[in-house]
């Protein structure tokens, strides 16, 4: 029966908690979603059925379920699982039956998920560490030998860590993430992971290794957001239980506790946010394998939990993802040679060389060179306090051994174009010593742009590169001056991140960093993590929004309003915490339109309207939820400010807000706080300001944001896309020309400060590009793309683009070129699907046209 459409339409791509085969899933009832692979026109899901059992031969025959969930007349493709309660640490299999829009039905080939611990109840293992003191500068070291005599029929590592770790089994590392386990408020939630070690296991004799680093838990140097005085901090620590599964059913657990040794290793210092020090004369051969003498190692310590809170890390974990050789070498003298890697990246390097031993090189890292080609760290060591001659800024230090030394930092990265080495002594090196590692979250890429523009195309590069700079775990502001995750950096570039890759899992981890660090009042810092910095007078609605935004447009881009609801009473706690301390409506609380170009705009306005933002968010969460008194209560909370701002700051017989500049005119119209019968002529007037800067940009962040949606969305979508491919001063454009490969922090090149090279502050541009040439968004009435609005602009200077989005029901092409006056626009839209496009302006008698799922090819006439 499910086989005979088998060619035509098929339940694909199957995820459980949006990731493929999970290990280590901790949550009752996990999120189930696949996609219909279904090319024909037209193509619907009419019903799904889906299958949940233990055995994977049982359940492909039908047979030995825990969960049917019978045949469900829906085109859902997001079901939480409702079936019996799940066991720990149990391996699951599932399948989804789908039934197409003739009736016929067709089966998945079949996907996994496994559970986790579930309880700390099942934890064997206990908290150790090597007793040092939190000012101890080397990484400990931890080894242990045990012996299995039977044969394995599955093994997995579950390990809880205060700070970073590194796991080998018999001298093979275990994994390829980095930075694990992700940053977290660490006193209210650890996190852990599960690892597959089945095949690092050996008959006989086993020895397993874990270096534990600093991160953010032991934070040592000194730096302005005041990390050394984090009420968590403390010495490494970690807890473990390695369960092996024999053939023949029995089980055992090898757990942290006081068999374990410790002891030193070549890392002499680790600091994520300075550099890692690297003693290759110290190294021990073989420390993490079985036959090794450790006779000389020291016993383990105790500790208590860090938190109470043990959470399975389940999100896209950091890689390595690209490297890059030097694509020059300068030679400054004897002792110092400048590489640069022709990329600003987030990363670490790679040093493969060979000289006398005790000989010290500095390995540093940065974004700009000095006139005498030296590397340049005066944009981005600001902020730093500590030792810079013991602990320099964005530097490793390596000590040769003698040997062929190859070094590499374990639990730091930095953000840099260039790499100057200086050595101790003459050295000779060349471009083959080093080697540049791009890393970051490795999110699945799910946006493509190409366009007829070379600008359009770097810029969208550009954007990108950025965002996975500052992606690393959480959304952070820049990769080597703060690596902090600014809130206000998170929520202004949530499209352009969501448009061009698989983030939720980051961002649902994040969110749980603001619902731990949110205070009983409501209030939220506007650095999240944080060790305490950041609870001041300005971190209000335009920077901590996120708190209501980034869970609505993760609803708007899934569907998945899982989110939302998970952070539905922390926006009521912080609307009313606003509410509180605002009774007219208005509220100055927040830091502005950060670094503007040129005119400032009014604080209490911008404030006000991402008041506005959440409480209207809230709003239709509680009716999403079916919260009806909430969703009264906010509602009127919204039309209340809505009414302030407009009653004291909009001038009706001008058509503007307070002076009227850019950002004063566009984030009121983007936000939707203009009413109806005033946008034309805001939109008109907003219009007039951006010609009489001959198309340039005078905004900060928030009017970076709001202003080319503003101009887009009612009907200026001429003169956003000209301020968009601007490329003299000041504009985007500008950064490009002038070899950005990131963006940047401040639209003066020469500015003397906030001059990040590497930031994401102004990254709405890579959504926008989306929203504009492709045209296409979600409709929030079917969210997750279940209707596709197309909304696309043919701007005069641009020939042809295509823009694909791989959304949640699949593939959405808007590809389009002009022939003539005519445009040729190409469209394609996913399985289960559907679409709405809505003509430009400059289109000759057009109308809407309901599109279903498939290809489709409209022919337009220019005006």
């Amino acid at each position: 029966m499910y086989a005979q459409l088998k060619d035509n339409c098929r339940a694909v791509q199957l995820t459980c908690e949006h990731l493929v085969n999970p290990i280590g899933i901790d949550v009752a009832h996990p999120r189930l979603n696949w996609r219909l692979d279904d090319q024909r026109q037209g193509a619907l899901q009419q019903a799904y059925q889906i299958l949940v059992g233990e055995d994977s031969i049982a359940l492909g025959k039908g047979q030995k379920t825990i969960w049917d969930s019978g045949k469900q007349l829906s085109s859902a493709m997001l079901i939480p699982y409702s079936g019996k309660k799940l066991k720990p640490r149990t391996k699951y299999f599932w399948k989804v039956n789908v039934w197409d829009m003739a009736g016929h039905a067709s089966t998945s080939a079949i996907a996994s998920f496994e559970t986790g611990m579930h309880d700390a109840a099942f934890w064997k293992g206990k908290w150790i560490n090597d007793g040092k003191d939190i000012e101890e500068r080397q990484a400990p070291y931890f080894r242990r030998v045990f012996k299995t005599n039977k044969k394995i029929k599955s093994a997995r590592a579950y390990i809880a860590v205060a700070g970073l770790y590194e796991l080998s089994i018999n001298g093979q590392r275990v994994g390829d993430h980095r930075l694990d386990p992700m940053y977290t408020r660490y006193d209210r939630r650890t996190l852990y992971l599960t690892e597959d070690v089945t095949k690092f296991l050996q008959n006989g004799e086993n020895a397993i290794g874990i270096i534990l680093g600093n991160g953010w838990y032991n934070h040592q140097p000194l730096a302005v957001w005041n990390f050394d005085k984090a009420p968590w901090r403390d010495r490494p620590a970690f807890c473990l239980d390695l369960r092996i599964i024999y053939a023949d059913g029995t089980e055992e657990t090898i757990a942290s506790d006081m068999q374990w040794k410790t002891n030193f290793g070549p890392i002499t210092y680790n600091n994520i946010y300075t550099g890692e020090h690297y003693d290759a004369r110290l190294e021990r051969p073989d420390w993490d394998r079985p036959a090794f003498d450790d006779s000389s190692w020291r016993p383990v310590h105790s500790r208590n939990a860090p938190s109470a809170h043990l959470v399975s890390q389940q999100m896209a974990p950091i890689r390595l993802i690209k490297s890059y050789s030097p694509q020059s070498i300068s030679k400054i003298d004897r002792n110092t040679y400048v590489f640069d890697m022709g990329q600003n990246m987030a990363g670490i390097t790679k040093i493969k060389v060979k000289g006398r031993p005790g000989n010290v090189l500095h390995i540093r890292h940065g974004e700009r060179l000095q006139a005498n080609g030296r590397l340049d760290q005066s944009n981005i060591d600001v902020y730093y306090r500590g030792d810079k001659n013991k602990e320099p800024f964005q530097t490793d230090v390596l000590i040769l051994s003698g040997r062929d030394d190859e070094f590499m930092a374990k639990f730091g990265y930095k953000g840099f174009r260039y790499v100057e080495i200086s050595s101790s002594e003459p050295i000779a090196l060349d471009k083959s010593t080093v080697t540049a590692y791009f890393m970051h979250s490795d999110v699945r890429p799910l946006g493509q742009l190409h366009t007829s523009s070379e600008l359009v195309n770097r810029l969208w590069k550009a954007t990108n590169n950025a965002y996975l700079s500052n992606l690393m775990g959480y959304p952070t502001d820049c990769p080597q001056r703060e690596k902090n995750g600014w809130t206000g950096d998170g929520h202004l570039a949530i499209e352009t991140a969501l448009y061009n890759f698989d983030g939720l899992t980051v961002y649902e981890k994040w969110m749980a960093d603001h619902r731990d660090e949110q205070r009983d009042d409501g209030v939220l810092p506007d650095i999240i993590p944080t060790g305490g910095w950041g609870y001041g007078t300005a971190n209000g609605l335009d920077w901590t929004s996120t708190i209501a935004i980034i869970p609505w447009q993760v609803y708007q881009f899934y569907g998945d309003s899982h989110l939302l609801k998970e952070c539905y009473s922390n926006i009521k706690r912080y609307v009313d915490y606003v509410d509180g301390i605002s009774p007219s409506g208005l509220t100055s609380f927040g830091r502005g339109d950060w670094v503007p170009v040129k005119s400032q705009s009014n604080l209490e306005l911008t404030s006000s309207v991402y008041f506005y933002v959440d409480a209207t968010i809230l709003a239709s969460a509680a009716k999403l939820f079916g919260y009806e008194l909430d969703q009264r209560k906010y509602e009127k909370l919204s039309m209340k400010i809505k009414e302030a701002i407009n009653a004291k700051f909009l001038d009706r017989s001008k058509g503007i807000y307070s002076n009227g500049t850019q950002t004063e005119l566009s984030v009121p119209l983007y936000w939707g706080v203009v009413p109806e019968d005033m946008k034309s002529k805001v939109a008109d007037n907003l219009n007039r300001r951006v010609e009489e800067t001959n198309f340039h940009l005078d905004v900060g962040v928030l009017g970076a944001k709001a202003l080319l949606n503003a101009l887009k969305d009612n009907g200026y979508g001429e003169t956003a896309y000209k301020v968009a491919v601007q490329d003299t001063y000041p504009s985007w454009g500008w950064w490009i020309v002038n070899g950005a490969t990131t963006l940047l922090e401040n639209w003066d090149l020469k500015a003397t400060r906030d001059i990040s090279d590497n930031h994401m502050m102004f990254g709405e541009i890579g959504g926008w590009f989306f929203k504009s040439i492709g045209g296409m968004a979600p409709d929030p009435k079917q969210p997750g793309f279940k209707h596709v609005l197309l909304k696309p602009i043919f701007p005069h200077g641009l020939h042809e683009s295509t823009t694909s989005y791989d959304s949640p029901y699949g593939k959405i092409v808007s590809e389009w070129k002009l022939r003539g006056d005519k445009v040729i626009y190409n469209i394609q839209i996913p399985a289960n699907a559907t679409a709405t496009f809505y003509p430009p302006y400059n289109i000759r008698n057009g109308h809407a046209v309901q599109l279903e799922a498939g290809k489709h090819r409209l022919e337009l006439e220019l005006k």
